[in-house]
């Protein structure tokens, strides 16, 4: 068997070419220490981490890793150098050490004294920087969404399954008891057959305007920030931010705050949940015109048998001030549970036939403490890849929802608000339809003139994570990925 140096296996990730793709290699042939997740820690070693993707949530991350003991932050990670001054300087001063700064995390992983890399990078970044971490015997932690597609999702699952390091996903209600508690009481019955499980993703996303396409500056390696995605011109729109609401880079509203929704009303049907059979959505960037391209309004809707998952994203909040002075339309970020007996809802029951309302109620379950971030390092520190409180196959189905969702809406055609869509039976469904239309009108928006996306419904293989008759369908389960930033089929 041909010796492969980790310097050779990181080149050949890099390519989306696994070790497997070495003249002479074996197959089964892993870098060392990967199987056996990275170097063993004792009690007392320090956990070495990599921060990729330092702007907005990225912040968030260094806080956490710098304030913990037995933690230390060995690098910073992140294509526009511009960051690396004040984020080391931040580290300094709580620490009192300054990390390694580069722009491309396969220069840290080539340290076989790092650890775990900390991903929160911009979405379509998330799987490929999983991936690479696991196969150089990485833990990770990844930001939600964990996928910008499907297929990416499943491959972090295999890829952290293969290489028996922790994967923790970062939808962050799986490290609250009081939540926990809640779901599993949900679970047995205690208030009845659960029916339909809402969310609620309603905060502002208004316009972002327009900016015109320039050089990108010297400070920032665009083309690396690109990655995977398609090269297109630099453009202020992107960076940092509002790449959210472009689709070669984020997944909209839906994949951005309603993965937490999501994987809450997910978590709600039971362990044995994986996919819905069939799912339809609808929408638009409506309010204003401006560069974006994902929905500021969408409905989404999911079959799951005998229960049904509806998403309600409305971003044209916190506007047109009544009086004395409150919203017409609040933010509201939430989830609620139809079930046979009554609604729970914000940690009350209401029963049906006119019965009193009452606190929820629920035995208390155990999570690892500490937040997300402090089960991940115990996890890391105990080698227990499955204890953590947001495992990545649950990660993979949260973001699976929120793709679903997008794919019925980017199939759709547009069509007048006088047309409703089929599928309107439920009253938590058209609930949500006419709130879209009232909050619309509140801002102004004339809907005898104006039109929504109405997404194709789409049925669905769960087992095989593919849909059924609509090849124009799974051809967004990927994507084209550029040469140097492949995905592998095989990980």
């Amino acid at each position: 068997m041909s010796r492969l140096t980790r310097r050779r296996f990181v080149q050949l990730a890099a390519a989306g070419l696994g070790a497997t793709a070495a003249s002479g290699i074996h197959a089964d042939f892993v870098i060392a220490g990967t199987k056996s997740s990275g170097r063993v820690l004792g009690a007392n070693d320090t956990i070495r981490v990599a921060v990729a993707g330092i702007n907005g949530r990225g912040g968030e991350h260094i806080k956490e890793y710098a304030n913990r003991r037995g933690v230390k932050i060995a690098y910073l990670v992140d294509p526009d150098s511009t960051l690396f001054a004040a984020r080391a300087k931040s580290i300094e001063k709580i620490a009192g050490y300054r990390p390694q700064c580069v722009q491309d995390l396969r220069r840290a992983l080539e340290d076989k004294h790092l650890d775990a890399v900390s991903i929160a990078s911009p979405n379509h970044w998330h799987t490929l920087l999983t991936v690479w971490s696991c196969q150089a015997g990485k833990h990770v932690y990844v930001e939600k969404p964990c996928s910008h597609t499907i297929f990416e999702g499943r491959k972090c699952v295999e890829t952290a399954e293969k290489y028996g390091v922790v994967v923790q996903h970062g939808t962050q209600q799986r490290s609250e008891g009081k939540r926990a508690a809640e779901i599993a009481a949900l679970q047995s019955g205690k208030w009845g057959k659960l029916l339909v499980s809402k969310a609620y993703v309603c905060k502002p996303r208004w316009s972002i305007g327009f900016k015109p396409n320039e050089p990108a500056p010297a400070t920032l390696d665009f083309d690396h920030w690109t990655g995977p995605a398609k090269l297109r011109p630099f453009n202020r729109n992107l960076v940092h931010y509002n790449w959210h609401w472009f689709w070669d880079f984020g997944n909209g509203e839906i994949g951005n705050q309603g993965v937490h929704q999501t994987d809450v009303a997910h978590w709600s049907l039971g362990p044995a949940a994986t996919l819905p059979t069939r799912v339809w959505s609808l929408g638009g960037r409506l309010g204003f015109e401006d560069q974006g391209q994902t929905p500021n309004m969408q409905l989404a809707v999911y079959e799951f048998g005998d229960v049904t998952v509806v998403i309600e994203v409305r971003g044209l909040v916190e506007k047109g001030k009544k009086a004395k002075g409150e919203v017409n339309f609040p933010s509201k970020v939430s989830n609620e549970f139809y079930t046979s007996e009554g609604l729970v809802r914000d940690g009350k029951f209401f029963p049906k036939e006119g019965g009193k309302e009452h606190e929820v109620k629920v035995e208390p379950v155990h999570v690892t403490p500490d937040g997300p971030f402090g089960s991940f390092i115990a996890c890391v520190r105990n080698q227990t890849p499955k204890a953590v409180n947001a495992p990545i196959l649950n990660g993979h189905y949260a973001a699976s929802l929120c793709h679903l969702a997008n794919i019925s809406y980017r199939l759709g055609k547009q069509v007048p608000f006088s047309q409703e869509p089929d599928g309107m039976s439920q009253p938590q469904i058209a609930e949500s339809f006419e709130m879209i239309k009232r909050n619309l009108k509140e801002v102004g928006v004339n809907l005898d003139k104006a039109t929504y996306r109405l997404g194709r419904t789409l049925t669905i293989d769960p087992k095989t994570e593919r849909f059924i008759g609509d090849p124009e369908a799974d051809k967004l389960l990927t994507q084209e990925y550029r040469a140097g930033y492949e995905l592998p089929e095989k990980v």
